[in-house]
């Protein structure tokens, strides 16, 4: 049954597919299910990281500031 997922290939060292299979055999899940799993963290990890560096810029001394109530009332 085709698969409505993209595919992509990787050319992987050998000691980090040692790693994989470890961790996979140890958290029970394939080696594709846990390489997904830390791709996607990875990918949330760099957006967390651009948007508190993004936050940190736009923080300016003397900007007003609204507390969570104040914004949504």
């Amino acid at each position: 049954m085709p698969t409505k997922l993209q595919r992509i290939n990787l050319s992987i060292e050998k000691d980090i597919i040692e790693d994989l299979e470890l961790l996979a055999s140890i958290t029970q899940k394939t080696i594709t299910g846990l390489a997904k799993e830390l791709i996607i963290d990875a990918l949330d990890r760099r957006e967390d990281l651009y948007l508190s560096k993004l936050a940190n810029e736009m923080d300016k001394e003397g900007t007003k500031t609204l507390s969570h109530e104040e914004f949504w009332t």
